[in-house]
């Protein structure tokens, strides 16, 4: 039975290169959020990130 089911698996390599043509984009997609979030200019910022600029300030509420 056991070689029936391992006579049945991909070769390690075909698995390693899916998990790899997961990772690879997946990193390049965090890193750049992570370059967007430090180097965009002021206007480019979406509303959520000027929110994160503004951590700790108080922001005035609209009477």
């Amino acid at each position: 039975m056991w070689a029936n089911l391992v006579g049945r698996m991909p070769e390690f390599m075909v698995i390693i290169c899916t998990l790899l043509a997961f990772v690879i984009p997946y990193l390049v997609y965090k890193l750049n959020k992570r370059l967007h979030k430090y180097g965009d200019p002021p206007w480019k910022k979406t509303i959520t990130d000027t929110s994160i600029m503004k951590k700790g300030k108080k922001e005035k509420k609209k009477k």
